[in-house]
């Protein structure tokens, strides 16, 4: 069965989930895949109608990814009335505006029933504020549940409605998100008793060397 194009789902996924207010995203890469972009009210609603739907039958979710955009200048050109040469004209005029940052969880589904797919959806956050939130699609793709977990551990993201939200590469007393682009790595690290390499080069600007020693051995705390 041939998949219908995205702006075919996009209107029915509209007709079948009232009040649903569905984007399509274009892709400009290589890749070219665009993607649907759901309203986070209805989110839940529309996937569980992309799942159900008898045409599309999308029921499997391959793999879950978080995408940090940080604060950005967009160019964008518009028509603007100008006179010249005494004449009042419509010219084209380039202006940049800046686009806030934000946070996104981007799902691929297919349909093992009808073997077609991939159909990309994705859900944004209002902002990159810490604890800001998402529906979480677990309770419709099971295979989504350890893949939130790591964008919630990995870029803070909460989703709601998830049935194990906690922790899953980090451990728990772990304060920040290291997939976030302003994340800064610590210069040294408490778990780690003996630097090595990069670690122990940074290690290095917070003790005082030994110059009889080499290496790990010739750290020693400052005193104070």
């Amino acid at each position: 069965m041939a998949l219908e194009s995205l702006e075919e789902i996009k209107l029915r996924a509209e007709a079948a989930v009232p009040g649903a207010q569905i984007r399509v995203i274009p892709n400009p890469s290589p890749a070219n895949q665009p993607s649907l972009l759901l309203d986070n009210e209805r989110a839940s609603a529309v996937a569980t109608f992309l799942r159900d739907d008898p045409i599309l039958r999308l029921d499997y979710c391959s793999n879950v990814t978080g995408v940090d955009w940080l604060d950005r200048k967009v160019k964008k050109t518009i028509k603007v009335k100008k006179v010249i040469d005494g004449e009042e004209k419509e010219v084209d005029e380039t202006k940049e505006e800046l686009v806030p940052g934000y946070l996104e969880a981007v799902y691929h589904l297919f349909s093992i029933t009808h073997k077609h797919g991939p159909v990309v959806i994705r859900m944004r956050t209002a902002n990159r504020a810490r604890g800001t939130r998402l529906p979480s699609l677990t309770p419709i793709y099971r295979s989504a549940e350890f893949q939130e977990r790591e964008i919630f551990d990995l870029y803070g993201v909460h989703f709601e409605s998830h049935p194990d939200l906690r922790r899953i590469l980090m451990w728990d007393e772990f304060v920040d998100h290291p997939m976030r682009k302003d994340y800064r790595e610590p210069d040294d690290y408490e778990y780690e008793p003996t630097p090595h390499d990069d670690v122990l080069e940074k290690a290095k600007q917070h003790y005082t060397a030994r110059p009889e020693l080499d290496g790990a051995e010739s750290i020693r705390p400052q005193a104070g």
